[in-house]
């Protein structure tokens, strides 16, 4: 299982940015993907995350509205859209996938560097 991470880069405040989580060794609409985000000198935070079946997305209460979670089974890659970017959006990016109950182990992507510049 790996969770290869892209996209990331330096934005100015009000711009957009697309992250992909390109999967393999399982199929991604099979279990839950999330991202998650970890700034300087804070927790690492959870910011979305689709569910196995890819129907529903969940998203953490700062990027409602302004971030969307989506995955390409043809691809195998799950996608975060970012827009409206504020400053404090500026961290390492993450994805995560939940293997269970196949498999117990957690898997993470190895994180892109997002910085939004006011």
């Amino acid at each position: 299982v790996q969770l290869q991470a892209s996209g990331g880069g330096l934005v100015e405040a009000g711009g957009s940015l697309n992250l992909s989580c390109a999967a393999s060794g399982f199929t991604v609409g099979n279990y839950a993907i999330g991202w998650f985000r970890e700034a300087p000198g804070k927790e690492r935070e959870g910011v979305a995350c689709i569910p196995t079946g890819g129907i529903s997305t969940y998203y953490g209460g700062s990027v409602k509205g302004r971030f969307t979670i989506s995955s390409d089974s043809a691809k195998n890659t799950v996608y975060l859209q970012m827009s409206s970017l504020r400053s404090e959006d500026t961290a390492v990016y993450y994805c995560n996938a939940d293997l269970r109950p196949t498999d117990w182990d957690d898997y993470w992507g190895q994180g892109t560097q997002v910085t939004v510049s006011s």
